[in-house]
């Protein structure tokens, strides 16, 4: 016989328990069914007490034959989510298939459910030869009720079998955490099992037989529903058993054997329900964010308490691991409730040889060893893994200092917007500028004119700061001046109307501090010498003797700048007038 194992499919920690509803197809039991016949519609009443609200309902039908997979639910069309089979030697096919059907019982609640369409007529003339003709339905409600103490509820499903062919099918139920076995419970959903065939059958948990007022212990698959009290569910079983007398406390597993030397009997799905007050931690790394151009790595993380019965409490250890090594530690501050979480950020020191890429993993309640000091619902569950691509700063290329003309006391204009374009090495960069290194780390006060910016004093130093997608890194270049050769004007009108009354020499004042200037008649006599200090030659005379102001004419110049870069003097003339 070939099928799908039975093993967890779903866990819900809380205040939940479970029930069951759902019906034959069957008109008779097929062991004393004359003439093969069934039907394609049944159903079935779901009753629940006023407190109690569902919180997830699971469809599930089945038949001989390759299979039916679309029906109805109270009209509603169903098809299959999930589907199993199943073989009897080699020629009798069996099948099962599943569907999430949460809201729609949600919605309907309590009453009358009908299920149709499911149509194996096609199959039951050849089943009946062996008396495996059948189909049915059943519907799988996990109920919350804040009445209820803490439960631990599991749901496993898969098709497995027992017949004469295999005699003794054993499944392993894992995942489980008994911590008080009080009221301890579990239900199963099987398919084809008879009445009137009992020969070794049994149903066994952790070695020990399972029966109740239906089901003996010799023939526990004999068409019975232990939640109606029903005798004619032909060829399926909804039965649900007390097991706390077969299950200790500190169990992480059970183990079901069910034996048949006769009849014919699939296990479809099995749910337990174990009284487990417990924390169940998981985390999760939400956000990182390396610091650039340092080893230091920023993460947002989150623990959970979700899947829980129990708070989980504050101090529960973190242990941080970078490609597998051991490199931090930290732990909650603060209790979690069940179903909340925790937040944080922690700064991670990386060590310095750590690879360029590696795997960061998060594991809640671990002391650094692997080895945790709270016990939980789920112990394998503590991890969280993520891949980190370190980042790494911007290249760029590097830009020449700009040199512009002193325009006084090393003030100087500077167009520097085509240094936006060269310093890139990639176009998706982005170039930002600024006169301080503060600024750039900060991003203000950034350079908006780069084609006409002034600096009033030079030296001065311009911070570039590039960015691409990760990372950002800084570089610079400077701005200087250079005493450039002064614009003579030549024309002078010393008649104090506000244009040209004084003899002007551009770019030579506050710019060559140590400048001199004579001024001669025609006939080579000294007239007026000038400096920093003093005002532009108005025709003024210093070494007159009859006249204090000269007359119009022509004046010549003689411009010491007394710079290292200029060993000549300026020499020219430069015409007054009144």
């Amino acid at each position: 016989m070939k099928g799908q194992n039975v093993s967890l499919y779903q866990q819900f920690n809380g205040r939940y328990d479970f029930t069951f509803l759902g019906n034959t197809m069957n008109p008779v039991e097929n062991t004393f069914q004359g003439t093969p016949a069934i039907f394609t519609t049944s159903s079935a009443t779901l009753i629940l007490q006023p407190n109690d609200v569902v919180e997830k309902a699971f469809l599930y039908w089945a038949g001989c034959g390759t299979g039916d997979f679309n029906v109805k639910l109270n009209g509603v069309d169903i098809t299959a989510q999930r589907t199993f089979s199943n073989v009897l030697q080699t020629q009798f096919n069996f099948f099962s298939a599943f569907t999430d059907i949460t809201s729609q019982i949600q919605s309907t609640g309590n009453g009358n459910y009908t299920l149709s369409d499911l149509d194996v007529t096609s199959f039951i003339n050849l089943h009946s030869q062996n008396s495996t003709n059948f189909a049915g339905w059943a519907i799988v409600v996990v109920y919350y009720n804040p009445n209820l103490p803490l439960n631990q509820l599991n749901v496993y499903d898969g098709l497995q079998a027992v017949s004469q062919v295999q005699n003794q099918l054993n499944i392993t139920l894992n995942s489980l955490n008994v911590i008080d076995n009080n009221d301890a419970k579990i239900g199963f959903l099987a398919w084809e099992g008879d009445v009137g065939l009992s020969n070794n059958e049994t149903l066994s948990i952790n070695g020990n037989i399972l029966s109740n007022t239906l089901n003996p212990p010799t023939n526990a698959f004999n068409g019975t529903n232990t939640i109606t009290n029903s005798t004619d569910l032909y060829n399926m079983d909804l039965d649900i058993y007390s097991i706390q007398n077969n299950i200790a406390i500190g169990d992480t597993s059970a183990d079901i054997q069910m034996t048949s030397n006769q009849d014919f009997v699939m296990i479809n799905a099995i749910v337990s329900k174990l009284n487990s007050q417990l924390p169940d931690a998981t985390i999760s790394i939400d956000v990182t964010n390396q610091v650039c151009n340092s080893n230091i790595l920023l993460v947002d993380f989150t623990v959970y308490n979700l899947n829980s019965t129990e708070i989980l409490p504050a101090g529960t250890p973190i242990s941080i691991y970078a490609n597998g090594e051991f490199i931090e530690y930290t732990e909650t501050l603060t209790p979690i409730p069940i179903g909340g979480s925790w937040s944080d950020q922690i700064s991670i020191l990386l060590p310095f040889d750590i690879p360029a890429n590696f795997d960061l993993q998060f594991v809640v309640d671990d002391i650094g060893t692997g080895v945790g000091i709270v016990t939980e619902i789920n112990e394998n569950n503590n991890v969280d893994l993520q891949a980190i691509i370190q980042n790494s700063a911007p290249s760029f290329n590097k830009l020449d200092d700009l040199v512009s003309c002193n325009e006084g006391l090393t003030k100087g204009t500077f167009n520097f917007s085509h240094y936006e374009d060269l310093v890139k090495t990639d176009s998706n960069q982005i170039a930002n500028f600024y006169t301080t290194i503060d600024d750039a780390l900060n991003l203000t006060n950034p350079i908006f004119n780069t084609s006409n910016f002034v600096a009033n004093s030079t030296p001065q130093e311009i911070y570039i700061r590039l960015e691409n997608d990760n990372c950002y890194g800084f570089t610079s270049f400077f701005l200087t001046t250079k005493n450039c050769p002064p614009t003579v004007y030549n024309y002078v009108s010393g008649n104090f109307d506000g244009y040209n009354d004084g003899f002007f020499i551009e770019g030579l004042r506050d710019v060559f501090l140590n400048f001199e200037v004579k001024i001669y008649n025609r006939w080579g006599k000294w007239l007026w010498t000038g400096n920093q200090s003093k005002p532009d030659w108005d025709g003024y005379v210093e070494n007159g003797v009859d006249e204090k102001y000269a007359p119009t004419g022509t004046y010549y110049y003689v411009v010491f700048l007394n710079d290292p870069d200029y060993n000549e003097p300026l020499v020219g003339y430069l015409y007054l007038t009144r």
